[in-house]
């Protein structure tokens, strides 16, 4: 037999019944309460009566004075407990008269006169009124610190999704004007072919890229793909002097990582890795899952640079003579896309050994993606499969996928 999924709903998401539903359960648990005393005292049967009168008083008093607190819980705090204070002592005063009342016509050979019964039960009816008052005022003040709480939380999240929007739109004027720039240099030189190439390429790109959103997540899978269109630009320009290595286990596929996030630490791969070297320079990729976390590394065979002489609040973008021409974009954006999205859990380091190379650690938490496919220009491509183990990209164009060793 099938069982529905339980979804339990907040007790004050409709607050008009929650209202009634405390209103009915409050005044008949104290009817009750009332009667089981009265029956332990030996009353006769004709006392319910009363009781059941004055709970229906107090029922009814109750309500006028919930449209009165309605009224008074939205002014300044001394009006509201000024007006409260006034209106709960009236409130009781009637209460207490017509309980008062009803039981002198009840029983008239009471000795009690009524102004002492009146005082009596005044002090009994203060303490229910009070009660309802007090239980009034602190369930809507918690309500009231509910919708603060849940709104300063939205307000929180449109930041962060605004500055991470505004982080990711930063890399594409950082990425259209080193690709420009070599269109230019193409065009320059005569080669218009190679410059139509790279443009159709250029498309291409920025057509996948537009497509996720700016603040939103891909898996690694997506992301691989991003670069390999990504790359097909830059092999126009530096041919077998751009070797790449590629290595995505299969763990580490689906994992789900923010848009665009390593497409900068390539670019600079490119940029000061493979353009100052006349043999060019290897760049690796490998991701792979430690733990419950996911750990990417992404590397160069360059010529490094000096880590000692970096400023420690923009790691490695502020670099000794062999990159002093960079702009600070690229690794400060991913630092600070990476702050955004998950604060201080998350691990980015920068390593360049004494004899050369560059390399850039990213550890964040891992986040599965159930529903992580690649797009259908990937599966024609036969660049990304999702049914393969790992991704490799091999050293030499075009791509392919194979096993990881």
């Amino acid at each position: 037999m099938a069982v529905l999924p339980l979804s339990p709903t907040p007790f004050f998401e409709n607050k008009n019944k929650a209202f009634w539903n405390l209103q009915l359960a409050g005044w008949g648990g104290a009817a009750l309460l009332r009667a089981i005393s009265a029956f332990a005292n030996g009353q006769p049967l004709d006392f319910l009566f009363i009781i059941l009168i004055a709970s229906i008083t107090g029922f009814s008093l109750s309500l006028i004075l919930s449209v009165a607190y309605r009224y008074f819980i939205m002014q300044r705090p001394l009006v509201t407990w000024g007006a409260t204070a006034a209106t709960l002592v009236v409130a009781v005063g009637v209460y207490a008269f017509i309980d008062s009342w009803v039981l002198e016509l009840a029983r008239p050979q009471s000795e009690a006169g009524f102004v002492r019964l009146f005082v009596g039960i005044y002090f009994i009816d203060l303490t229910l009124l009070g009660a309802w008052s007090a239980l009034y005022y602190a369930i809507n003040f918690f309500l009231q610190v509910e919708q603060q709480a849940d709104r300063l939380e939205r307000l929180e999240a449109q930041a962060t999704s605004a500055q991470l929007a505004m982080l990711r739109y930063q890399l594409n004027p950082h990425f259209l004007f080193n690709t420009l720039n070599s269109i230019s240099t193409l065009v320059l030189l005569n080669q218009t072919k190679p410059a139509n190439a790279m443009l159709t390429r250029l498309s291409s790109f920025l057509r996948h890229t537009l497509i996720t959103q700016p603040g939103g997540k891909v898996t690694v899978a997506q992301e691989v793909e991003t670069l390999m269109l990504y790359l097909d630009i830059e092999r126009m320009r530096f041919e077998e002097r751009l070797q790449t290595e590629f290595r995505v286990e299969e763990a580490a596929t689906k994992a789900q990582i923010p848009s665009m996030l390593l497409q900068p630490l390539i670019e600079n791969a490119i940029k000061y890795g493979v353009s100052p070297q006349e043999e060019g320079a290897t760049i690796s990729l490998l991701a792979q899952i430690v733990g419950p976390r996911l750990r990417i590394t992404v590397s160069d065979t360059g010529p490094g640079v000096d880590v000692g002489g970096v400023a420690d609040d923009l790691p490695a973008v502020m670099a000794t003579h062999k990159r002093r021409d960079s702009t600070g974009v690229g690794l400060a954006n991913i630092r600070d896309r990476l702050a955004q999205a998950y604060g201080d859990d998350h691990r980015f380091e920068i390593r360049s050994p004494e004899n050369g190379g560059f390399t850039v650690l990213i550890e964040i938490p891992h986040e599965f993606a159930d529903a992580a496919e690649p797009s259908a220009e990937a599966r024609s491509t036969g660049e990304v499969k999702p049914a393969s183990p790992s991704i490799v990209e091999s050293p030499n164009p075009p791509q392919k996928v194979s096993p990881l060793k």
